[in-house]
């Protein structure tokens, strides 16, 4: 073997290593990409999922005296629930509010703002009387639309802005 076979043998195999380890950094991109999408799209179904079940059973379980939504803003829902049917409404886990801080979509049930899901970028709240108007007043609310986006807390970057997840639903207040 010469010294020109070996400078070309070692030419080719640079040129394939190259070439595999490419494709190597495309796949686990690729990789990345689709984790980050299934965490963020995860993350926001089960915020949405657990603010439809307070909106369905704790605000359609009160008992009179009081309007099951106490405040009706566009980014932050207040509920209230009499679990020990007292008529009161002072306990802990008789007021729940679901409220966005920074990128952290927080439920307080009385033991402070425990985070739920982090990466929110939007949380936002419609409140609808009976005849499916949009209100401001607790007292007319009768359902709910919840809309949110989220982004994966550690993602690769894209131009497109395609990684994230937007997750939205409309609830009915039981008893109402």
């Amino acid at each position: 073997m010469t010294l020109a076979e070996l400078l070309v043998a070692s030419a080719v195999l640079g040129l394939l290593l190259s070439g595999t380890f490419a494709v190597l950094e495309q796949g686990h991109q690729a990789y990345a990409f689709g984790a980050a999408r299934v965490e963020s799209q995860q993350s926001a179904r089960a915020a949405l999922s657990r603010i439809a079940h307070d909106v369905r059973v704790v605000a359609g379980g009160g008992s009179g005296g009081f309007p099951p939504i106490a405040a009706a803003e566009p980014h932050r829902l207040v509920l209230q629930y009499d679990k020990n049917r007292d008529g009161l409404i002072v306990g802990s886990g008789e007021t729940i509010t679901w409220r966005l801080d920074g990128t952290i979509l927080r439920r307080d049930a009385g033991g402070g703002g425990q985070p739920v899901i982090n990466g929110v970028r939007e949380f936002a709240l419609t409140y609808f009387d009976e005849a499916g108007v949009s209100t401001t007043t607790p007292e007319h609310v009768r359902s709910v639309g919840i809309r949110i986006t989220t982004l994966p807390d550690h993602a690769p970057r894209r131009k497109d802005g395609t990684i994230g997840a937007t997750v939205a639903t409309h609830v009915r207040v039981r008893n109402r």
